[in-house]
């Protein structure tokens, strides 16, 4: 059984190297800029699954931000998606902006940029209105794009769109539409950008290479582990060295320790509504779970990633340190991916 269970990995990494292969030539994906603190130093936080104009306690969890936020002197947020429930706006136009973002995180603290990727949520409703530039003349801070990158100097973030990676919303969409403007065809979008992922984190030589996606990698909630992910993007992730996948969708705050490379999984997605009582253990290396409200931080120097998990009432629940495995922040090219 594990032999055949091996072979089927194998298998379906080599499904995702012929993926990058045949692709189309890669392209430049979008790289913003976020200087780091004088001392070279970053801080952060983030929230996931949060736009419910306040309810399901979204709102002490934001004031709770506020307070750590203003602590660390954060220099920018990240969501993790999901960022307007049920379905996403309705438009541009759509007060749920201000209702559940603007209105929401007034400290003084949180009044710098947020970085954010789209969840499946988010694909229920316009998803072209949160990509709009309409937004950011609204409220400057809301930076959000399908897959991009933020460069903090000491760190490149590698935002990943993960919702059209999941085969079922394509399938089986239920009573739930789904925006597929500029993503259609999948398996083309996909490879697309599984080519310009590799290509984008293979130059890197930033210290510490974070992606951050919606969707669960590795989680022992509600929707459990993403078997597209792993099948098709963490190969990339391990070929180029990524040391942490940051993500949302499960409704709970956890940390999980790849069982086969040094790749950190953790889960900020208790922006607002819990799932209570969730918990479905499995092969995962669990180090963390919290079924409430919360949310995570993160401070970074050139040594050292320290990750703090925060309840509603701004407890801290757990921490984690990690000192860089990079000794020098250049990475050899993947192996699997030769130069045109």
């Amino acid at each position: 059984m594990a032999k055949s269970r091996a072979s089927m990995t194998g298998a379906l990494a080599l499904l995702a190297v012929a993926a990058l292969l045949c692709a189309p030539a890669a392209a430049e994906l979008a790289r913003l800029e976020n200087p780091a603190k004088n001392d070279g130093s970053l801080s952060l936080l983030v929230v996931g699954d949060w736009g419910r104009k306040g309810t399901y306690n979204q709102s002490r969890v934001a004031d709770q931000m506020g307070r750590i936020g203003e602590k660390l002197s954060i220099d920018f947020v990240i969501s993790t998606g999901d960022n307007f429930y049920k379905n996403g706006l309705t438009g541009v136009d759509d007060q749920a902006f201000e209702q559940s973002f603007t209105d929401i995180y007034t400290a003084k603290s949180l009044q710098k940029p947020w970085y954010l990727v789209l969840g499946n949520h988010d694909y229920r409703g316009d998803v072209l209105a949160q990509l709009s530039p309409v937004l950011r003349k609204i409220d400057s801070r809301f930076i959000c794009m399908r897959s991009f990158i933020v460069n903090a100097e000491i760190v490149d973030f590698f935002f990943i769109d993960t919702t059209p990676f999941q085969l079922k919303y394509w399938t089986h969409p239920k009573e739930s539409h789904y925006d597929w403007r500029g993503v259609a065809p999948r398996e083309k979008y996909i490879a697309s950008l599984l080519k310009d992922l590799d290509e984008a984190m293979r130059k890197s030589s930033a210290m510490w290479k974070i992606a951050v996606g919606h969707h669960t990698m590795r989680s022992v909630s509600d929707h459990g582990d993403t078997k597209e992910l792993l099948q098709l993007l963490l190969p990339v992730l391990q070929a180029n060295g990524v040391d942490f996948y940051i993500n949302g969708h499960d409704h709970c705050l956890e940390h999980i320790s790849s069982r086969d490379s040094p790749i950190q999984y953790f889960t900020s997605g208790g922006g607002s509504k819990a799932w209570r009582g969730v918990f479905q253990p499995n092969q995962d290396n669990l180090e963390f779970f919290y079924d409430g409200q919360g949310f995570m931080s993160l401070q970074l120097d050139q040594n050292e990633a320290e990750f703090i998990f925060y309840d509603v009432n701004g407890n801290i629940l757990y921490q984690y340190s990690r000192t860089s495995l990079r000794k020098t922040s250049h990475l050899q090219p993947s192996s699997y991916v030769t130069d045109e």
